[in-house]
């Protein structure tokens, strides 16, 4: 079967087109072919009858999870080029969103609504989602109350004074595995350079360390304006590139930036 490496802001993905043939997809199987292709996110695009297509997300340890931002880019950025149009939309666990093209290689895609009632993050008690009665301890390091937000997946987001060379690698597993996410948790970590420009660097639960994370972005805005210090409106400079964000005033968030194609693989 035909798939394509594509990555998003330097997210990677392998994204599959099973619209016209079934694609078998078993944990065990998504591990195996992230140690060949060497992805984040595994995107499968299946049949549907009210979008392009059904777009489904398996992290690279083999979970599938509910919603991955870049991904949706890069699969509106495929889908756009196969019809010829300028928009795509697609059938998604939070319901059907619109991709829109923006550029030859750049795609704007909206999110869905940000969701901060603390059962919809979810978290395991009831708590402020604005500033969460919780901490990171690591090295003399410590950092807390971080905003939490749900973008069809589970964030929190922490703003720290410096962010280059914070160990996120040993401070988002902590937050990941912690028994007040029920559901595991994308850890983000925000350095805040004005109010419509943040650096960004986010653990992802099942993934690790990615070069952008879309969802995270767009959690780290959300939380950073319910606190009072970001615009709606924002730039989010990632490791792979930059993003732009947009919380309208309809509780959507639309994500915005590059793709790139690598090339294809027979599977």
């Amino acid at each position: 079967m035909r798939a394509l490496k594509m990555n998003g802001t330097g997210n990677a993905f392998l994204l599959v087109d099973a619209r016209e043939q079934a694609f078998a997809v078993t944990p065990g199987g998504v591990r195996n072919l992230a140690e060949v292709y060497a992805f984040d996110q595994l995107l499968v695009l299946e049949p549907s009858e009210q979008a392009a297509a059904r777009y489904r997300i398996w992290n690279r340890d083999g979970g599938e999870v509910g919603a991955c931002g870049n991904g949706a880019r890069c699969a509106g950025w495929y889908l756009t080029q196969q019809s010829g149009t300028d928009t795509a939309l697609l059938d998604t666990a939070y319901g059907l969103t619109e991709a829109r093209r923006t550029g030859d290689f750049r795609i704007s895609v909206d999110l869905g609504p940000a969701l901060t009632r603390w059962q919809d993050i979810p978290l395991a008690r009831e708590m402020d989602t604005v500033a969460l009665d919780y901490a990171l301890e690591s090295g003399g390091i410590r950092l807390s109350q971080p905003g939490a937000v749900s973008m069809g997946n589970p964030h929190i987001v922490f703003n720290v004074p410096e962010l280059e060379g914070l160990p996120v690698e040993v401070l988002g597993p902590m937050a990941e595995t912690d028994p007040l996410f029920p559901q595991g948790v994308n850890a983000g970590f925000m350095q805040i350079r004005d109010r419509s420009l943040i650096r960004l660097r986010v653990w992802e639960r099942g993934a690790g360390l990615t070069k952008a994370c879309g969802t995270g972005a767009a959690a780290a805005i959300v939380a950073g304006h319910r606190k009072g210090l970001l615009d709606r409106q924002c730039r989010v400079a990632v490791d792979g590139g930059e993003l732009a964000i947009d919380w309208r005033e309809d509780n959507h968030v639309w994500l915005e930036g590059p793709v790139e194609l690598e090339g294809e693989v027979t599977l």
